[in-house]
C-alpha cells in the first residue's frame, strides 16, 4: 500500500511540476529586444525607425485599471479626429506596429501605437488578450478624450493584438466601443492554439498539461485558458470586422480566421493573403493588403 501511495504521490508531483513549468512558459515568454525588432523589421523592408524618431508625435501615458502605465505615441498629422489604434503581437512592441502606422497615415488616419502590458515600456505581464482588452478600453477612452466625439475610431490588431481587439469588441456593443476592427491572424481560442502548438512543437497531447496549466493560470494570474477565446464572443460583435490571414501561416492556421469570419454576424470581410508566414501578410503582399484595407475603410465611410 505504501508503495502505491509513493508511486501515486510521485506521479502527482510530476504532473504538478509539469503544469507549473508549462504555465511559466506561458507567463514568461521571452520578449524580443528593441534591437531585435528593428533588425527584423528593417530586413523585411520596414525601415521606419529614423523617420519615426524625427516625426512630430505626442507621448501617450495611459493608466491601466490593473495598476501600471501603458506607454505609447499618438501621431496626428491630419486635420481629422479619425484615429486608428494599433495592437501588436506577443514578444514584440510598438516598434513592430510602425509599418501599419505608415499604412494608415498614408490613408489619412491619425494613429495611436502603444506597448501592450509586459512589453516594451508598459508594465504588467502578458495574458494573451485577457487583461489586454481592458487596457485597450483605456486606450480607446484616451483617444475619445483627445479627439472628442466627431471622428471614427478603428482598431487594427496583429496576432495577440487581433485577439485583444476581438475580445474587446465582444464586450463593447455600445457607442463607447470602436467603430470597426481589423483582425490580422488571430487564433480562435487559446486552448486550441496551445493544443496545436503542443502537438507541433513537442508532440504532446493536450491532456493533462492544459488542465494543469489552466489550474495554475487561474491561481497565479486570475484568468483561465478558456477565457481567452475570440470564438466565444464573435457572435456578439456587431461592428464591422475585416479578418486577415496568410494562407501559408503554420503558427496560427488561416482556418482560425475563416472560422471566426463564418461565425461573425453582420458586416464583415475576409482577406486571405497568398504568401507569407505568421504575421507576414502585409510584408509579403503589401499591395493586395492595402487594397483590402482601403476597400474595407471605404465601406465604413459609406455606411
Amino acid at each position: 500500500m505504501k508503495k502505491w501511495l509513493a508511486v501515486f504521490g510521485s506521479a502527482c508531483a510530476v504532473f504538478l511540476a509539469a503544469g507549473f513549468a508549462f504555465t511559466n512558459l506561458i507567463m514568461f515568454m521571452k520578449k524580443k529586444t528593441d534591437e531585435d525588432i528593428m533588425k527584423k523589421e528593417t530586413a523585411d523592408g520596414h525601415d521606419r525607425f529614423d523617420s519615426f524618431q524625427a516625426m512630430e508625435k505626442e507621448e501617450a501615458v495611459i493608466l491601466s485599471r490593473h495598476g501600471y502605465e501603458i506607454k505609447g505615441f499618438y501621431v496626428a498629422p491630419h486635420h481629422t479626429a479619425n484615429t486608428m489604434i494599433i495592437c501588436h503581437g506577443v514578444t514584440v512592441n510598438s516598434f513592430n506596429s510602425l509599418k501599419y502606422m505608415d499604412l494608415f497615415l498614408n490613408l489619412g488616419w491619425n494613429v495611436l501605437v502603444y506597448d501592450h502590458r509586459g512589453h516594451g515600456k508598459s508594465g504588467g505581464r502578458t495574458s494573451y488578450g485577457y487583461f489586454e482588452k481592458d487596457d485597450l478600453e483605456e486606450a480607446v477612452n484616451w483617444v475619445r478624450h483627445k479627439t472628442g466625439d466627431g471622428g471614427q475610431i478603428g482598431i487594427h490588431g496583429e496576432s495577440m493584438g487581433a485577439v485583444t481587439a476581438l475580445l474587446y469588441a465582444g464586450g463593447h456593443q455600445d457607442e463607447n466601443g470602436a467603430d470597426f476592427y481589423i483582425a490580422d491572424c488571430p487564433f480562435a481560442s487559446f486552448r486550441d492554439q496551445l493544443a496545436y502548438r503542443l502537438k507541433r512543437e513537442f508532440r504532446l497531447p493536450p491532456w493533462p498539461l492544459l488542465p494543469l496549466a489552466d489550474f495554475f493560470l487561474r491561481m497565479r494570474e486570475g484568468y483561465r485558458i478558456r477565457d481567452v477565446s475570440p470564438l466565444s464572443v464573435i457572435s456578439r460583435i456587431q461592428q464591422p470586422v475585416l479578418f486577415i490571414h496568410s494562407k501559408e501561416d503554420d503558427y496560427i492556421p488561416s482556418a482560425c480566421s475563416e472560422l471566426l469570419h463564418r461565425r461573425k454576424r453582420g458586416p464583415k470581410m475576409l482577406y486571405l493573403a497568398e504568401s507569407g508566414g505568421h504575421a507576414m501578410s502585409y510584408t509579403k503582399n503589401p499591395e493586395s493588403y492595402r487594397k483590402a484595407v482601403q476597400t474595407f475603410l471605404d465601406t465604413m465611410t459609406q455606411t
